[in-house]
């Protein structure tokens, strides 16, 4: 973590413009999505305009919605429910992901053919397909969408990590914790792990990405969080009938998933850039 945290000092110092407009990006809906509903200056479903897809003004920034209410208010909430969901769904499928993968790699034979096997069927499930047979049978909920997200995307991380980790476990330095008579726990934790982490950092910044994407799509057919609470694809969905009248109430929230997607891929980028070039 502290060579990681070393990247990002060394990218703000002479890192490529690119790779600081995306640490920006990130940066400020994460800030959004933590302090924004403190920020937001009407309640998340309060009907505060008379009009529908009002404009900007001083009293409504970015306007109002198809039922009066303040798009402002409503994206600060909505971006909680993105980030947060989308950060959570990541770490939990890569967390998961990573200790089946050191599991596979350092004990080896049937254990790390069945489990494999297991990531080969799941990720030969088209996601959005797996995601709306659960949702139709369960119902949506925020435990079940963070459940859905992290499971369409543990076969990948599985696989990167397994690659990884069974290059690493044949190396010398596994071979002599193995003769000083170190666990299989011991080796994975202490002796593989370490040197799989930025990879797995990289790895995991890709699959917020995927998972916002995700969350956007499942709520734009209405199967995401559920009214009055909103995430960004949701806002996109219900103030659809402005795009004629170019409302802001969807221009907005289309802009905000496209900033915070962009801006994940350019930090991605320049760090692995970074990395490459140390």
């Amino acid at each position: 973590m502290s060579r990681w945290g070393g990247t990002l000092r060394a990218l703000l110092r002479s890192g490529p413009l690119s790779g600081r407009i995306g640490l920006a990006l990130v940066l400020f809906w994460f800030a959004a999505a933590v302090a924004g509903p403190w920020l937001a200056p009407h309640p998340v479903g309060a009907f505060v305009d008379r009009d529908v897809f009002g404009p900007m003004s001083a009293r409504f920034w970015l306007g109002s919605d198809y039922l009066g209410r303040d798009v402002l208010s409503r994206l600060l909430w909505g971006a909680r429910y993105t980030v947060l969901l989308a950060l959570g769904a990541a770490l939990l499928a890569g967390s998961c992901g990573t200790a089946l993968a050191l599991t596979a790699a350092v004990r080896g034979g049937w254990i790390d053919e069945a489990l494999a096997r297991a990531m080969d069927t799941l990720i030969s499930i088209p996601s959005k397909i797996f995601a709306l047979v659960l949702v139709a049978a369960f119902g949506s909920s925020l435990p079940l969408l963070l459940l859905i997200s992290s499971v369409i995307y543990i076969p990948g991380n599985f696989r990167i990590a397994r690659a990884l980790a069974t290059n690493l476990v044949g190396m010398d330095f596994v071979a002599v914790a193995r003769a000083r008579g170190e666990g299989a726990v011991h080796i994975a934790l202490r002796e593989v792990l370490p040197n799989m982490v930025q990879p797995l950092l990289a790895d995991m910044g890709l699959r917020f990405v995927f998972i916002v994407l995700l969350l956007s799509g499942l709520s734009f057919l209405g199967l995401g969080v559920q009214p009055p609470y909103a995430d960004l694809g949701s806002l996109v969905r219900e103030n659809i009938s402005g795009l004629t009248e170019g409302a802001p109430a969807i221009i907005m929230p289309a802009l905000a998933i496209a900033t915070l997607t962009v801006g994940a891929n350019l930090l991605i980028d320049a760090l692995g850039a970074g990395k490459g070039r140390r």
